[in-house]
């Protein structure tokens, strides 16, 4: 097929699904088109050539709208390309849209959205995860092989599991975040969600490396993540915290991910029992860690240089005020009262001090579980996708979604999520493969192996043929 009748058939697939699914919030048909015609007109061989590829609405594409889901940034066009999508057209990828998201990457469910809900398309009465839960429909009902998202405590890996594709996050510093609009800086990370391991990896290998505009990007050699997949994995020694399949585990996740455990010493590898005694205070940290940065970050929206202004406010401090009450939604306003509470006067020490100390503990479960095996294995979510409105009345219970994923960006490792699985009820089911800094090769080998041996081959039963 031509490149041109494949982003014509993307397109056209965003176009029909997206009244129903509601995954994208731009759709770009015309330069998406001009990209593809100047692709074919010449013979230059790219990596990705001709490649449909959406992106979260909170990484800035130069022309594109980027609001990060919310009313605040409702008419906002980026006047610059985020490295990571400066290097994926550079190696002839063509973006299609922009996707839909919680806003500020606030959220588990996609419902916090300003732009509404995003529908899972394997039943639309329930939430795709969040908060990249647009990019993963995207992927998941078969628009295309690839997506952008954005991690921050799970966002491209928890929705990864309850959509059924793969979803993956590097080594903090492994892709530069220059044009991610930032959330919490320490902890945010670019992620890829893809229809198999090989799509995540080919997309790793091209914007992977450091980036002069990111101080945070590692200066570390970039492999050909592709290219090594068939490495064999029989001997890798994988890392089972049983600690964590306890009480609030759905029965059928802890029945699949235990199969996915038998399946993987079918294919040689064997396993060992390890402790992360302080992953059960990741949850705790997190938001208190992730609370504070956001506060300091979203200051910045203020109505002032660019974004939404409420109108009839003619003093500075009731323009401030009436911006921000009026452009961000209820989780946005939570999250900032929350970390300006943690870094106040009298709290920091009690509360933002505590975590950070807490954060460098749980760093050091993994390097000192690393020593033991090559792999820990764990459920992506504790659950399958909920209905919606299920959770919105208790933040907690929403919080405690990201509890399997967290604690891989409090530490900065890699994690990758695989579909293992349904649900008696259809939905599918997601295991977590995490790894040691940098090993993202590692993590690919032992997806990529499994998925061979214990493919998905179910759809959705919305899907674009």
């Amino acid at each position: 097929m031509s490149i041109t009748k494949e982003i014509t058939r993307s397109l056209d697939a965003a176009e029909r699904l997206n009244p129903e699914l509601n995954s994208f919030l731009s759709i770009e048909s015309d330069p998406a088109l001009k990209t593809a015609k100047e692709l074919e007109a010449n013979n230059d061989h790219l990596p990705l050539k001709g490649l449909a590829i959406a992106v979260k609405d909170n990484i800035c594409t130069k022309g594109m709208q980027t609001t990060c889901g919310s009313r605040i940034l409702a008419n906002y066009k980026a006047h610059f390309d985020a490295t990571a999508v400066e290097r994926l057209k550079q190696a002839g990828a063509i973006v299609i849209g922009k996707t839909n998201m919680d806003e500020f990457a606030m959220g588990s469910s996609n419902e916090t959205s300003a732009f509404g809900e995003v529908k899972n398309p394997w039943d639309t009465t329930r939430v795709p995860g969040g908060s990249s839960g647009g990019s993963a429909v995207a992927v998941a009902s078969g628009v295309v092989k690839a997506a952008l998202g954005s991690e921050t405590g799970g966002s491209v890996r928890q929705p990864a599991a309850l959509c059924g594709v793969v979803g993956f996050k590097p080594t903090y510093g492994r892709i530069s975040r220059y044009g991610l609009v930032a959330f919490a800086s320490s902890l945010d990370n670019i992620g890829i969600f893809g229809r198999t391991t090989k799509n995540v990896a080919e997309v790793l290998s091209v914007i992977a490396g450091r980036d002069e505009h990111d101080s945070t990007s590692g200066a570390v050699a970039v492999p050909d993540f592709a290219a090594g997949l068939e490495h064999p994995i029989a001997g890798k020694t994988i890392g089972i915290p049983r600690a964590l399949f306890g009480e609030g585990l759905d029965a059928e996740v802890r029945d699949s991910v235990l199969r996915a455990i038998e399946n993987f010493k079918d294919l040689g590898c064997k396993t060992v029992d390890i402790e992360l005694p302080y992953a059960k205070y990741g949850i705790a940290v997190y938001y208190i860690i992730a609370t504070a940065e956001a506060s300091s970050n979203l200051a910045r929206f203020d109505g002032v240089r660019y974004g939404f202004r409420a109108e009839d406010a003619h003093e500075l401090r009731k323009m401030y005020f009436k911006t921000r009450e009026e452009g961000f939604g209820a989780e946005v306003k939570r999250r900032i009262m929350l970390g300006t509470y943690v870094l106040s006067s009298g709290y920091y020490d009690a509360y933002y001090s505590k975590a950070q100390k807490v954060r460098a503990l749980v760093k050091q479960d993994y390097i000192n579980a690393f020593q033991k095996c090559d792999v820990i294995l764990t459920p992506t979510a504790p659950g399958t996708a909920f209905e919606f409105g299920a959770k919105t009345a208790d933040p907690i219970a929403m919080y405690l979604n990201d509890i399997f994923t967290v604690s891989a960006n409090l530490a900065g490792v890699p994690a990758i999520s695989v579909p293992c699985g349904l649900s008696s009820e259809g939905l599918p089911i997601g295991v977590q493969l995490v790894g040691d800094f940098w090993a993202e090769s590692e993590l690919f080998q032992m997806a990529h192996a499994y998925e061979n041996a214990h493919s998905l081959d179910a759809k959705p039963a919305i899907y674009a043929s």
